[in-house]
């Protein structure tokens, strides 16, 4: 594993296939004999349970998780309308912080051998007023993984994401390209367009799947190509 003990998951857009991604990834680590737990650190369009608000996706990701976890430690800012996650905090009169946020994963990273950090959308969501995504996986000195939804418009927004992803700082350990539905035609063109720009590893390439799961999804991943994997 790298030095931070995990990987930052990042999206070129809303619903391109981060928690599948995350959830491949967390199996195809257990498969190698480690102990991987994921957080969301924070999610918007949460319903309301006896215990609280819970998101589909974090619960997901505890499920997957190599040891037993409370929701709160996966999922520590959680939030009712499906709206940025900033307006939903305001909405809620909390403040999104992201100290608070690292030092849960501080607590993570000492249960278990790797963490996998899922983000909310894209690579420059606010979390407040004054910081996003962007400063969290900074913060948190994770190398990011970028999930790009293979869609009409995936060039532009995987480009952008990548040139945005180098100007905070941070280091893309790798790529993976998700086929989403309808599959898109040209989709390999694009996806051969796109490592020929992008100087990051294509981790793998996710074909359309109609019931996606994690192993699926590991079997299509490529850790070798990890440096610190």
């Amino acid at each position: 594993m790298n030095k931070s003990r995990g990987y930052f998951i990042t999206g070129t857009d809303t619903g391109v296939g981060k928690t599948a991604v995350s959830l491949g990834l967390m199996q195809a680590l257990q498969a190698r004999g480690n102990s991987v737990v994921a957080m969301k650190p924070v999610a918007a369009g949460c319903v309301p349970t006896p215990g609280g608000l819970r998101n589909d996706d974090a619960l997901r990701l505890q499920q997957q998780a190599s040891i037993d976890l409370d929701y709160a430690r996966i999922n520590p800012c959680a939030f009712a309308p499906a709206i940025a996650p900033h307006i939903a905090a305001e909405q809620a009169g909390v403040r999104i912080d992201i100290n608070d946020i690292t030092n849960k994963y501080s607590e993570l990273s000492c249960v278990s051998d790797c963490v996998i950090v899922e983000g909310a959308g894209g690579w420059l969501v606010p979390l407040n007023a004054d910081e996003t995504l962007a400063d969290l996986a900074l913060q948190l000195d994770l190398e990011v993984i970028m999930v790009v939804g293979i869609r009409l418009g995936c060039l532009n927004h995987a480009l952008l994401t990548v040139a945005a992803i180098a100007a905070a700082g941070c280091t893309l350990a790798g790529w993976v390209a998700n086929q989403l539905p309808p599959a898109l035609e040209g989709a390999q063109e694009n996806i051969n367009y796109l490592k020929s720009r992008i100087s990051a590893p294509l981790l793998g390439a996710l074909p359309v799947m109609p019931v996606v799961s994690a192993g699926a999804v590991a079997d299509s991943l490529s850790l070798s190509a990890l440096a610190n994997s």
